[in-house]
């Protein structure tokens, strides 16, 4: 079913004369990656399955086979105009790892490497999929509902113009702190799944449930809703685009100007008006990829895998999840709305695999029913009433947090009773009291 999809997005990033996700990864055997430090963590999640002697080998093996291809880039004069030297040498580990899965090992030995080696491959795919994604929202929605949502977040108070303000007055190191938080989502979570799966090479088998899984159905399901909802983000339809932040950004993307587009050059500084969204038509270059927030959805999940975690690692996954949504709405890129969808998406996605590995019992289903709902709920009120919710923020505000907070509470008391945490141990009552042993007679 995985490589089904991936053909099919093959085929559709083709169609647009581009290539797929299977192109982009193949090529990355040879030639410089969009992301040396992804395949890098693609590569950690390989080792949880090998021992200590094998993964001193296989990070040996990694750093040799990028020296190799650094010096012969170096002889050739073969500089790259983009992508990072280093990262081969991670894939063909990961690659071995496969192979050495198909010839050198049986039985259960073999589908553990090759489980190891899926996992790796399938971090690196989501991210070659979902820049697919992105790259189809461009080319197939020519029109976005920005304007709904700027208005539905009138009933929030507006977060994003708010944390615009905040994040330009901190300057330079506010923006590059966040922006570090920002891009590095997928290495947090790779930290907080290796953790997870320590004890994989001792036990020899994955835990039923983990993050990598949550982070690649949210990652595979989360772009479907871009399709449904094409937004562009306030940075985009009420401001200046990337050149908003082209003074502080070391590394501001060479793209080309978005403000022809836009309502007006409003963000952050003026409000938008409220009454009358309509449909807006947008470049086919800047992705439709708002709504739901995909990086609080994994911040979220993040934050959630790490409950049960040292207290070191749990005060990360706050800190993530705090600064993932203060980057999200202080950057322009997302409405406050959007980050309660993406709140209620992951608790959804979330329960309903969960539920699956208990057998899709009663509580389960029920969540997962009701996040569904509540997300729905969501989506069609941001379209079909953004104006009524605007009029009345006293009213159409408390009622989306109270939406998104019965997700909440459903889960941490479904999650609570599955982990017995809310069932306390039945009161057996005071022990029997038992008759002193009989002193032996001395002698």
């Amino acid at each position: 079913m995985t490589l089904a999809f991936l053909v099919a997005l093959e085929f559709a990033a083709r169609h647009h004369g581009v290539p797929g996700p299977i192109t982009n990864q193949v090529r990355e055997v040879a030639y410089p990656p969009d992301s040396g430090g992804l395949l890098y963590a693609a590569m950690a999640l390989t080792m949880v399955v090998l021992t200590w002697r094998e993964r001193f080998l296989a990070v040996g093996a990694a750093i040799g086979v990028d020296v190799a291809f650094l010096v012969v880039r170096w002889a050739v004069d073969a500089r790259p105009a983009d992508g990072h030297p280093f990262g081969i040498g991670a894939l063909w580990v990961v690659l071995g790892c496969a192979v050495v899965a198909v010839t050198r090992r049986t039985g259960r030995e073999r589908v553990l490497l090759l489980k190891g080696a899926g996992l790796g491959l399938l971090l690196v795919a989501g991210r070659k999929t979902g820049d697919t994604w992105l790259l189809i929202t461009s080319k197939t929605r020519p029109t976005v509902l920005d304007q709904y949502l700027a208005a539905a977040d009138h009933a929030l108070g507006d977060p994003s113009w708010l944390a615009g303000r905040l994040v330009t007055a901190t300057g330079p190191v506010g923006f590059h702190v966040l922006d570090f938080v920002y891009g590095n989502l997928a290495v947090a979570a790779v930290v907080a799944a290796l953790y997870q799966l320590r004890r994989v090479a001792v036990e020899r088998r994955f835990p039923r449930h983990h993050l990598v899984r949550t982070f690649l159905v949210i990652g595979l399901l989360g772009p479907a809703c871009y399709m449904i909802f094409p937004v562009v983000g306030p940075l985009y339809a009420y401001g200046a685009g990337n050149e908003y932040w082209a003074s502080v950004s070391l590394w501001a993307p060479d793209s080309p100007p978005s403000l022809p587009w836009a309502v007006g050059d409003l963000w952050p500084r003026i409000l938008p008006p409220a009454d009358a969204p309509l449909p807006m038509p947008f470049d086919g270059i800047t992705p439709r990829n708002c709504m739901p927030s995909l990086h609080t959805a994994w911040a979220t999940a993040i934050f959630l895998h790490t409950r049960t975690a040292p207290r070191p690692l749990r005060w990360a996954g706050t800190f993530w999840l705090v600064s993932t949504v203060c980057a999200t709405l202080g950057f322009g890129y997302h409405y406050g709305v959007d980050l309660l969808a993406g709140v209620v998406f992951t608790l959804t996605v979330e329960a309903a695999l969960r539920a699956h590995d208990r057998g899709w019992c009663r509580p389960g289903t029920l969540l997962a029913v009701h996040g569904a709902s509540v997300f729905v709920a969501l989506l069609v009120s941001y379209r079909w009433l953004p104006v009524p919710m605007a009029r009345h923020p006293w009213v159409a505000g408390p009622l989306l947090v109270l939406a998104t907070a019965s997700v909440v509470l459903a889960y941490v008391r479904t999650t609570a009773r599955w982990s017995g945490s809310s069932v306390p141990p039945p009161d057996a009552g005071p022990l029997p009291r038992q008759r002193p042993a009989p002193r032996a007679e001395s002698v």
